[in-house]
């Protein structure tokens, strides 16, 4: 039986500050591969070459990435300004469309770290530029020296509501995640349901209320050591499950209740 198609939102990069490329992380594309076993496929984060439609119709779940520009603060409402870092207008203008469009039918779709802020943005939310300015937060970015492995290691706790989608599926309302993030939410999206929260009280596990399918979203990198991490594998296996029963019946089949 041949493998779900899972696309992987991809970002854009300037080699030599001269040719563009797109491009996604190989963990993400292990992660696909290995854990959800799905069949991963790049997404070139750029509507005037792909089109929401036919993504939809080849793929049977979509992983939302992390990337180093930020979701624009014209898509909630604010006014730019240097703080608000980089930006990548073509993806906006592709992932929170596709966002939305998979929320109604039921696409399952996987937001990690900004993926996770784009699915908060594409139902109505906003976000903070800088999330270790704010009184009583930490700083959540990722250590700008040290191997990857440093950069990637686990540094905080998340805590899940009681009895919660999260806490279901991680069988503990408590679990160590990494952290490499400047912005997080503001402001809760409509049917955005906060699920898991850092010990400052930073969001960090979503999930769309009333969604037909699957849509739990991350603030941290599961992708990282996904095939081994007790928190990120069953992350990556619900997700594969709900990409492999839309493949199979064209329609999600939730194995946890998000409503």
């Amino acid at each position: 039986m041949a493998r779900p198609i899972i696309g992987i939102i991809s970002n854009s990069h300037m080699i030599s500050d001269q040719y563009e490329v797109q491009g996604a992380g190989v963990i993400n594309i292990a992660a696909v591969a290995e854990v959800t076993g799905g069949l991963p496929l790049m997404v070139p984060a750029d509507p005037d070459h792909v089109h929401i439609q036919d993504l939809m119709a080849r793929c049977a779940g979509f992983v939302f990435t992390g990337g180093r520009p930020n979701v624009h603060p014209e898509e909630y409402g604010e006014v730019e300004t240097a703080a608000h870092g980089d930006f990548d207008r073509k993806r906006d203008r592709l992932a929170l469309p596709l966002i939305r469009a998979c929320v109604e039918h039921g696409l399952p779709i996987l937001g990690i770290c900004r993926g996770f802020q784009e699915v908060n943005v594409a139902m109505g939310g906003s976000l903070y530029p800088e999330i270790r300015d704010l009184p009583g937060r930490t700083n959540h970015r990722m250590p700008p020296d040290g191997t990857i492995e440093e950069k990637f290691a686990l540094r905080h706790a998340v805590t899940f509501t009681d009895g919660g989608v999260f806490h279901q599926l991680m069988g503990a309302r408590e679990v160590m995640t990494n952290t490499l993030h400047g912005q997080g939410i503001k402001q809760a999206g409509a049917r955005i349901v906060v699920d898991g929260v850092a010990p400052d009280g930073t969001p960090e596990a979503i999930y769309v209320e009333g969604a037909p399918g699957f849509t739990m979203s991350v603030q941290w990198h599961p992708e990282w050591n996904a095939a081994d991490d007790v928190v990120s594998r069953p992350l990556f296996e619900a997700f594969g499950e709900a990409a492999g029963a839309w493949d199979r019946f064209g329609e999600m089949r939730p194995a946890l209740k998000t409503a």
